[in-house]
């Protein structure tokens, strides 16, 4: 999925957001604001992964929407 139609879907897809990363907060949510590479570093910060490793993660979370 491509940075412009998560930015558009934003609002959609930031519960299941929320249901898979139950540790970031509403506000960090709302500051992602779809773009993946601020997913990419929380993902990274909060949960201790290597950034390749938040990288698929995300990827891996994204095509399964």
């Amino acid at each position: 999925m491509n940075t412009d139609i998560i930015e558009g879907k934003w609002k959609e897809i930031k519960g299941a957001v929320r249901a898979k990363w139950g540790d970031l907060t509403d506000d960090e949510i709302e500051e992602i604001a779809g773009e993946r590479e601020r997913l990419e570093g929380l993902v990274q910060q909060k949960y201790g992964r290597t950034k390749e490793a938040a990288k698929k993660e995300v990827d891996d979370f994204l095509s399964k929407l």
